[in-house]
């Protein structure tokens, strides 16, 4: 039996600590620990309770010693743009907000005072989101500048939890460039842009690519859980580490990253920055390897997460798909509005968009259920055509991985509205792919195009 690896993958709705070896040439998976996660109001802003996770990462790790499991190394992936920053005593200052939190409002047109929106695109690549990291600097900038003057460095969040287990602090590639502050041509921090901005620069530490080894367990955390192993830094943002565990050696492969968010898109060796790319709001985030993630954000399965908790009866996902596949309405939102990043109640919220847009409101949970099931689907189709348009290439298929390969409704539903066969799984792409990259940096996969062979013969897929 080979070694095993833990891979701790924390989304924005809960988490998981999956170990994984090798078997026969097939990766073989198994859950050990799942936790949930969320926001929470702290001095009226959303935050995270980095503590809690922290407490949750320690008790996985725990459990992979009493099942005598113990991994050859660990690492961590996470949501993207949020981030900590650290003074003197590598103390937290302030509150560890949520991108969903409403402080970056109005950010962008104060960035956009210092360099235009077409400017900046063109120096980063990235698509212009209001919570980019960019625009919440600029927040804390504006109205907390006293905690930039204290802090001695910033850490993306899964770079916080690596420096907690290790005692080493260190940046990762792909997490850094959803900042809006790294340079697509040299793969580092726009040190121009930074400080032209007005952020400090010592802020900013040398950014390291996935498969860099960390080190050791510090002695405190291998007295807690029981044992040592490596660290090792995946691809830290879980979309990333979700596309290298897309099962297809393909040239020109078009995916879904479907959970929380939707990230649909391609894999490019080169970004593009061109004013086009930009008014379709694509980005060209980092992946693996220092390919490119050409893709659109889409609002995703955070508007069913969000009226699963306000449906007054508790169904599973499974009844939610089933109930809005026995109902016909027509009304389509527009899934990207801001009005569905953090209402107060989500239902109200697309019965509203509905009314306003003079379309039928939904009334049943089923209706509810069946507009944003549709509406994702259309702004899938919409999202292909738009990419086969920048890329001037076709696609016959799309890969779903992630949670939302195990949403068939949906799938059927994108496979209508895209015209394109839908291959769906692995479900656990962003911890399969997370492995992957702990494997190849200790040389028991070869390299990518091996890797993702394993993925594509060691999961079912399902062909929509």
């Amino acid at each position: 039996m080979g070694d095993y690896y833990l891979a701790i993958d924390i989304g924005a709705s809960s988490g998981r600590h999956m170990l994984g070896h090798l078997k026969d040439g097939n990766i073989i998976l198994e859950e050990v620990h799942r936790f949930d996660n969320g926001v929470y109001w702290n001095n009226g802003q959303l935050c995270w309770n980095l503590k809690k996770l922290f407490e949750e990462i320690k008790i996985g790790m725990k459990k992979c010693k009493e099942i005598g499991k113990i991994p050859k190394s660990v690492g961590i992936d996470t949501w993207a743009v949020d981030f900590v920053l650290l003074d003197k005593n590598d103390t937290i200052i302030g509150n560890t907000v949520s991108y969903r939190d409403y402080r970056t409002k109005g950010m962008d047109e104060r960035v956009y005072k210092i360099i235009s929106e077409e400017a900046l695109y063109k120096r980063t690549g990235i698509q212009k989101q209001t919570f980019n990291t960019i625009y919440q600097l600029m927040a804390i900038k504006e109205n907390y500048p006293q905690y930039l003057k204290d802090a001695e460095s910033l850490l993306m969040i899964p770079d916080y939890f690596h420096y907690l287990l290790s005692g080493i602090k260190k940046t990762e590639y792909t997490n850094a460039t959803t900042t809006q502050l790294v340079s697509p041509k040299t793969k580092d921090w726009d040190r121009e842009l930074i400080e032209l901005l007005g952020f400090p620069q010592k802020l900013f530490k040398e950014i390291f690519t996935p498969g860099t080894v960390l080190g050791n367990l510090t002695d405190e955390v291998q007295q807690e859980i029981g044992y040592n192993c490596l660290l090792v830094l995946p691809a830290t943002h879980d979309t990333a580490s979700a596309v290298v565990a897309v099962p297809s050696n393909k040239e020109h492969t078009l995916y879904i990253s479907s959970g929380t968010w939707s990230l649909m898109g391609v894999e490019r060796g080169k970004a593009d920055c061109s004013k086009k790319s930009m008014e379709h709001n694509f980005t060209n985030e980092g992946g693996y390897n220092y390919r490119f993630r050409y893709l659109k954000n889409i609002m995703g399965l955070w508007m069913i997460q969000s009226v699963k908790k306000e449906f007054h009866s508790q169904y599973t996902y499974t009844k939610i798909c089933e109930m809005a596949s026995k109902v016909s309405i027509k009304s389509i939102v527009d899934c990207n509005h801001p009005c569905f990043l953090a209402p107060k109640n989500m239902i109200e919220e697309i019965r509203k968009y509905c009314k306003d847009t003079h379309q039928k409101e939904p009334m049943t949970d089923g209706e509810v259920a069946a507009v944003i099931y549709h509406s994702l689907a259309k702004c899938y189709g919409d999202t292909v055509r738009e990419i086969e348009d920048l890329t001037a290439c076709s696609y016959d298929q799309i890969h779903v991985v992630g949670g939302g390969a195990n949403a068939e409704y949906l799938n059927k539903l994108t496979a209508s509205y895209t015209g394109k066969k839908v291959v769906a799984g692995p479900t656990e792409a962003a911890a399969l792919g997370n492995l992957l990259v702990q494997m190849m940096s200790r040389l028991e996969i070869k390299d990518l195009y091996v890797a993702r062979e394993i993925i594509s013969r060691s999961f079912p897929i399902r062909i929509y």
